[in-house]
């Protein structure tokens, strides 16, 4: 499909991306935003930087908005979509894109770790997705989760939010097939690793950075833009028939990680 058509079924659409102020979610904004759909950016913590990604948006020609609220709390959820419904009226596009995670080895996790990072990754864009239902009655409606590699793939202290996004690799199955019959498409992104703010927890970062260019088959990082521009195909027409997936964006990367394992293996 032709960018051009692409714009044109998304144009006048609105669109919730949680965790939308910086980062991914900020790509995520900005693509649906350039393409002609409203959009209203939930954030946490960020208000200067949500501010900012209300006025990037807002210069492309459409509507935009900030809500405060953390999406690892069920009654600050139902706040934020009492507002879209009473302000708005109808959601098009839901994107859980909002994560966080306690960084530890596995045997050092202790619950309220597994807690935190479970309901936001995980039962956070359930909660979201309940909500967003109703408001997409009659109008089709999509909605992507990201996730990431660690869903499937060991990392060094990424239990807890492997855990956390495996599960919602499996909410995506779940809800794409209960929402279909209503017209309403579920598919979630998984992204090789991305620079961005959040890696700055890890150790190690610049090296596996460089670690993870050296075994990314495309010859670089995959970029937030990268993931932005799938997202915002799942979000359109030319998506219809694509329902519970999970799409890959890693430039390879984990092909190459198959490869190796086989040849060590051979």
């Amino acid at each position: 499909m032709h960018e051009s058509t692409l714009e044109n079924n998304m144009n006048g659409k609105t669109a919730l991306v949680t965790g939308g102020a910086r980062g991914i979610g900020r790509a995520i904004v900005l693509k649906l935003a350039s393409q002609g759909t409203n959009v209203i950016i939930n954030y946490f913590r960020n208000g200067d930087t949500a501010r900012e990604t209300v006025e990037l948006a807002t210069s492309l020609g459409v509507e935009a908005h900030s809500f405060k609220a953390n999406v690892g709390d069920p009654k600050k959820i139902k706040q934020m979509f009492d507002w879209v419904r009473n302000e708005i009226g109808y959601l098009d596009i839901l994107v859980n894109n909002a994560a966080s995670g306690i960084q530890r080895p596995v045997l050092e996790l202790e619950p309220n770790h597994w807690d935190w990072t479970l309901d936001i990754n995980a039962r956070g864009p359930l909660l979201c997705s309940k909500e967003a239902a109703p408001l997409m009655d009659g109008r089709g409606g999509r909605i992507v989760n990201i996730s990431s590699l660690g869903s499937t793939r060991v990392m060094a202290d990424y239990a807890a939010v492997g855990v956390s996004k495996a599960a919602l690799e499996a909410l995506t199955r779940y809800l794409a097939v209960e929402l279909a019959p209503k017209g309403i498409v579920v598919n979630a992104v998984s992204g090789g690793l991305v620079s961005t703010g959040a890696l700055e927890h890890f150790p190690k970062r610049d090296q596996m950075l460089n670690k993870a260019k050296q075994e990314t088959p495309a010859g670089r990082l995959v970029t937030e833009d990268d993931l932005a521009q799938v997202v915002a195909f799942l979000c359109s027409d030319a998506a219809d028939m694509i329902i519970g997936q999970t799409i890959i964006v890693d430039g390879g990367m984990s092909h190459y990680w198959a490869t190796a394992l086989g040849s060590d293996n051979a």
